[in-house]
């Protein structure tokens, strides 16, 4: 299928929507990507893998990333595309096909006051070892080289500055196996864990402000494993948790923090990724915020600004889609919303 870059921003975000491309299925969607961005002649273009990367070179003092990736979650009777009033339903609309349906119309400008990188990516919703945007900034690195980053997740319209941290630990308790006729004579590890519940019944959630925006975290317990058989008293309970940080704390703080309120327990972390501060101070990021209306607030979740945070790049989310409907069945954008983010971000790239 190919795309008509001559459209209007909402009827190519619909015509985006409609190449299905669950995680791993991003082929056909990068192929039309690919396509017609090698039909504009101010862009060089390179694919890798189902990642399309297109760049200006007008030798301008300033270079900018303008990110967003192809897939989606697996589909959930949600395409095709249908619009309702102002609102275009399907999946992946906002999460975030009508952000790269912006990146698309911004890639046909042809002249722009910063030099842009225009970024399509694969398999962000799934395992980060599949993450293009990792690859990349992994094997290839000067690709990615800029003074500011947009990652085009759905942000309802707002700049959100940064991005959380999260980890994962384990909380092993432990027990004495007995038989269940039996249970005085062993020691229950499950009815054990109630300890560990407490303490995260008791956690007031910090709310830290880090770069003038305020963070709330989160400690909560994503699963609980337990039981040898029916009639057991069993030995061991795992709580599995998860801890979202604020990212003026480092991936090492998060784990000491861990460690030291379950102090007593078998403690294993599971997997962690580091936060991003918001990094708006950048002066290519305060006119980013100013073009975009100037409304700024936190990122409360973990994006792919941490890869730029990483790299030394300030970055920011800013997108149309509503973050609240990602990934339901019901996903859908404002139109409005679409418009008015090529509109502002249009203004940005060309003043």
């Amino acid at each position: 299928m190919r795309l008509d870059l001559t459209q209007d921003v909402a009827s190519l975000t619909a015509a985006i929507v409609d190449i299905e491309s669950v995680s791993g299925n991003e082929k056909a969607l990068a192929d039309a990507v690919e396509e017609a961005l090698r039909a504009l002649p101010h862009l060089s273009v390179e694919r890798d893998g189902d990642t399309v990367i297109a760049r200006t070179s007008q030798g301008r003092g300033e270079r900018v990333v303008i990110a967003g990736h192809l897939d989606t979650v697996p589909i959930n009777h949600n395409l095709p595309s249908r619009v309702e009033g102002d609102r275009l339903y399907g999946c992946g609309t906002g999460d975030m096909k009508a952000g790269v349906a912006v990146q698309l119309k911004l890639a046909t400008i042809p002249e722009t006051t910063r030099d842009v990188t225009y970024f399509f990516y694969e398999c962000e919703e799934i395992e980060e070892e599949r993450n293009g945007l990792r690859r990349i900034g992994l094997t290839r690195p000067e690709l990615l080289r800029a003074d500011f980053a947009v990652l085009m997740e759905p942000s309802g319209g707002i700049v959100e500055g940064g991005c959380q941290g999260t980890i994962r630990v384990e909380v092993k308790v432990s027990g004495e196996r007995a038989h269940s006729a039996r249970s005085w004579m062993g020691t229950n590890a499950i009815h054990q864990a109630a300890a560990v519940l407490d303490v995260l019944r008791a956690y007031e959630p910090e709310r830290p402000v880090v770069d003038g925006l305020e963070y709330h975290e989160g400690l909560n317990a994503v699963f609980v494993r337990g039981g040898v058989a029916g009639n057991v008293i069993p030995d061991e309970c795992v709580v599995t948790i998860n801890y979202r940080f604020a990212p003026d704390k480092s991936l090492a703080d998060a784990e000491r923090y861990l460690r030291k309120l379950f102090d007593g327990y078998e403690v294993t972390v599971v997997d962690g990724a580091p936060g991003a501060r918001p990094g708006l101070t950048h002066p290519v990021a305060a006119a980013f915020t100013e073009a975009t209306g100037g409304a700024v607030r936190a990122k409360f979740g973990w994006t792919d600004v941490a890869r730029f945070s990483e790299l030394g790049i300030p970055a920011v989310n800013y997108g149309p889609g509503e973050p609240s409907l990602s990934h339901t069945r019901d996903e859908y954008v404002e139109i409005p919303r679409i418009f008015a983010s090529e509109e502002r971000m249009r203004a940005w790239l060309t003043t």
